[in-house]
């Protein structure tokens, strides 16, 4: 059973700086490319960054390039979300995400709240 876990996500000032984890299990974690995705309240989920199975290859939205940064721990079965800069407009509940056999895999999220 893929199971999906999202830790780090609290309460920053504007500016600040936070780092997301996904721990995850029941399925080969090295083979598979890995997503964090993102949805403010009332607007739709959005993708963040992806990044390739071996770590090679990441993508990142506009709206975060330069400021976010994904990476990920094969031996632990973990990616991260670096987010630097943060600015009010970054809050949302962020999501980490894994295709699987067509199957679109979702963690339950964990809050980010960018305010002073």
């Amino acid at each position: 059973q893929v199971q999906l876990v999202e830790s780090g996500g609290t309460l920053v000032q504007p500016g600040g700086s936070l780092r997301l984890s996904c721990v995850a299990s029941g399925f080969t974690f090295s083979s598979y490319a890995l997503h964090w995705y993102r949805q403010a309240p009332g607007k739709e989920r959005e993708l963040v960054a992806t990044i390739t199975s071996s770590g090679v290859s990441r993508n990142y939205a506009d709206s975060v390039k330069g400021r976010f940064t994904i990476s990920r721990d094969n031996s632990e079965s973990t990616v991260y979300l670096q987010m630097n800069s943060l600015k009010p407009e970054d809050t949302a509940v962020y999501y980490c995400n894994a295709l699987i056999a067509g199957m679109a895999n979702w963690g339950k999220g964990t809050l980010v709240n960018v305010s002073s």
